[in-house]
């Protein structure tokens, strides 16, 4: 759990949003809110709000902005002030991250099969996924940044890798193992 103010109510504290485990508190979904990254407060919108939790027809898509060059950077100058850069080795950003992966997890545990989308899921619920998201991916980023790998490069070296190794016109509507295709 990366800084959050305690776990106890689904609603914000003082300036930063806080949410409950158990998200009991639908009062959190009528509320417009605020999210705070490095001091800076970004309002959310009904878009983004659509986007995070809507079931339309059109694919889901990312907001532009922030770039995760813009994510490095953010969280770099926010290690810096707090000079946490000395706790922050790859081996404690990988532990860090695996931790909040758990975190993800017990947010579908014991859920079953979950739609896309997550129909069934109250907005305070919605708004807990997000934020244990975002740790993944900061810590993910930090971790990138800290072994020195370009992220969005190898991203795309990557996925050219995987056209390679799952053509589509073999593996159409299979979830085989790559090694278990013939030719």
């Amino acid at each position: 759990m990366m800084a959050k103010n305690g776990k106890d109510a689904c609603g914000i504290n003082g300036d930063v949003p806080s949410v409950s485990s158990h998200c009991s508190n639908e009062a959190f979904a009528n509320k417009s809110h605020s999210a705070v990254v490095n001091g800076a407060a970004m309002e959310a919108s009904s878009h983004s709000r659509l986007q995070n939790g809507g079931t339309g027809a059109e694919r889901f898509t990312f907001s532009p902005e922030p770039t995760i060059e813009d994510i490095r950077r953010m969280q770099a100058e926010f290690t810096d002030e707090r000079d946490w850069n000395q706790f922050h080795q790859p081996r404690n950003l990988l532990l860090a991250m695996v931790g909040e992966v758990g975190e993800v997890s017990e947010l579908f545990q014991w859920r079953g099969e979950v739609a896309e989308g997550l129909p069934n899921w109250t907005e305070c619920e919605r708004e807990q996924l997000a934020q244990e998201l975002s740790d993944v991916m900061i810590y993910l980023v930090e971790l990138a940044e800290k072994c020195h790998v370009d992220l969005p490069q190898a991203v795309l070296r990557k996925m050219a890798l995987n056209r390679l190794k799952y053509p589509a016109s073999k593996v159409h509507g299979s979830a085989k193992k790559y090694t278990e295709y013939k030719d």
